[in-house]
């Protein structure tokens, strides 16, 4: 069996908040890969629901630092 790249870093809720760190963590350099678990759509196609955010083993220390300084942006 093929060893897991990719690793769990955090979960939000909602898919936009799942793409803004998509694109955040992008201009970083760190790939990211979404997984949507339960969603329900209305109209204007906007997902709710809970949004796991992956990242590949190797950046994951990295990634973690990110998000730190990501969330305390938000904050403020």
């Amino acid at each position: 069996m093929d060893e897991l790249k990719y690793e769990l870093l955090t979960e939000v809720l909602g898919q936009v908040e799942g793409e803004l760190l998509k694109l955040y963590f992008q201009s970083c350099d760190v790939e990211v890969e979404l997984f949507e678990e339960a969603t329900s759509q209305n109209i204007t196609t906007v997902t709710f629901g809970r949004v796991q955010v992956y990242v590949k083993k190797e950046d994951a220390k990295r990634a973690r630092k990110l998000l730190e300084e990501y969330e305390t942006k938000t904050e403020n």
